[in-house]
């Protein structure tokens, strides 16, 4: 009960907080369970896991910037992967020990949970691995796409289909391995050709996959609570995947066959940075504003590395208290995860009546003075709407177009995360403010000042 109030605490931002005491309650209530179970063996080992793991944790938590938040996100879903793949290895070892039989003797319905478990595992596990790299930089934010690429993941999943029937009919542990091996090339397979302006979606589908994989691991363990858990992740996570898909007019199909993003047409977004746009300075940026009625601000992953969240809401308050009405427009995929643009304004005490969604404040661009874009690249690029070959198009987008001014702040006019020029810096609207996020929020903060 714990699990679901986080979960519903998770759905809205004055509540999250919330939801997140109600899940590390929950969670401290399953693993006090845990330990004091008579079927644990070694008190002493469990003990040693939870420092040693809650240690890491711990670090990891203190050290990790805001805009890495993402790529730990993408990690921690590979190690349920690879947990569920090393339960399924013990207990295909070990049956005696999970009390699911005895060796060459396993029971079938355990053969069948102990290879999706496996299977599932695998295939988050090396997904998750590969989504990280991408947001990392690691490797190319672009698609990775090659011939016959869906035509060989369908055969490695139906390979899979035939070698699990095999497993369960001899229970053999090359058979098993193989089955590993081949779920951990499906996993990768199915994450490089995915865009990087669509991750957010694949984080969120990670999530689901680990859920799922946890579900094969309360199986193999015979534990109720972690197979319901699981089943609350793996749902969450899937029904958010197919909120975001419909946010950006993408099919949840193709997500899980790994192939939207794929399709997009290499170079099909022109270069535009040889053609005229304005720039301006952090004094034109304020007199601007300063002379507005109503200003829009939409943050990006762009506000998010310079962490420009503080020096921002600076900003609007200072706007506000010359009676400026002053408000935060957020696509469902802004920065590189799920609610990242919610977490950075709260973090920044940014209220939360201010803050929209794209479907509540869409329409209201064509009667505000100003939209301030720091840092929102592909979510405000009118060529989703406009370029039927590029690899953005049906995205719906920020219309931030229709604002009457654009102030667009961005390092250079290199393109965004997509690899897609945007074609609002070059409109007659548009005034580019090119410069650290942060940097330049704060001088605007200083010239409104004065």
């Amino acid at each position: 009960m714990l699990f679901i109030l986080s979960l519903r605490g998770l759905s809205g931002p004055k509540t999250a907080r919330q939801g997140n005491v109600f899940g590390m309650v929950g969670m401290i209530i399953a693993i006090l369970t845990t330990a004091l179970s008579s079927s644990v063996v070694s008190l002493p080992l469990i003990l040693a896991g939870l420092v040693i793991g809650g240690a890491i944790g711990t670090i990891i938590a203190k050290r990790i910037a805001m805009t890495a938040l993402p790529q730990l996100v993408a990690a921690f879903h590979s190690l349920v992967g690879l947990a569920a793949v090393g339960v399924a290895a013990a207990a295909f070892l070990s049956p005696a020990a999970f009390g699911i039989g005895f060796t060459d003797h396993i029971n079938t319905s355990s053969l069948i949970e102990m290879i999706i478990g496996a299977a599932i595992g695998a295939i988050t596990f090396t997904g998750s691995i590969i989504a990280f790299c991408k947001l990392q930089g690691l490797v190319s934010g672009k698609p990775l796409t090659f011939p016959l690429q869906h035509f060989l993941n369908l055969s490695l999943g139906l390979m899979i289909v035939f070698l699990s029937y095999l497993f369960i009919d001899s229970g053999s542990g090359a058979i098993f391995a193989l089955i590993v091996l081949v779920s951990f090339l499906l996993g990768i397979l199915l994450i490089l050709p995915i865009g990087g302006a669509d991750m957010p979606v694949i984080v969120s589908m990670l999530n689901s996959y680990s859920g799922w994989a946890a579900v094969g691991i309360g199986f193999t363990l015979n534990n109720h609570l972690l197979i319901i858990t699981g089943a609350l992740v793996g749902s969450s996570g899937a029904i958010l995947s197919y909120v975001m898909c419909k946010g950006m007019n993408r099919s949840l199909f193709n997500v899980i066959l790994g192939g939207f993003g794929g399709s997009a047409v290499e170079g099909a977004a022109a270069q535009l940075t040889d053609r005229t746009y304005k720039s301006g300075n952090a004094e034109d940026a304020a007199y601007i504003l300063g002379e507005s009625a109503s200003i829009i601000i939409v943050p990006g992953y762009g506000m998010a590395v310079a962490q420009a969240q503080h020096a921002l809401r600076e900003m609007g308050n200072i706007l506000k208290a010359k009676g400026i009405q002053v408000r935060y427009a957020i696509h469902p995929v802004a920065g590189r995860m799920p609610g990242h643009m919610n977490v950075l304004l709260a973090e920044a005490n940014v209220p939360y009546e201010d803050i929209l969604e794209l479907d509540e404040i869409n329409r209201d661009f064509s009667q505000t003075d100003v939209a301030f874009v720091i840092g929102a690249n592909d979510v405000t690029n009118p060529a989703a709407k406009t370029d039927p070959t590029s690899p953005i198009y049906g995205m719906p987008i920020l219309d931030v177009i229709n604002a009457k001014t654009v102030l667009f702040i961005k390092r250079s006019m290199s393109p965004g995360y997509a690899g897609v020029d945007n074609e609002l810096f070059f409109k007659d609207n548009t005034l580019m403010l090119f410069g650290d996020a942060k940097k330049m929020c704060e001088e605007i903060v200083k010239a409104l000042e004065h």
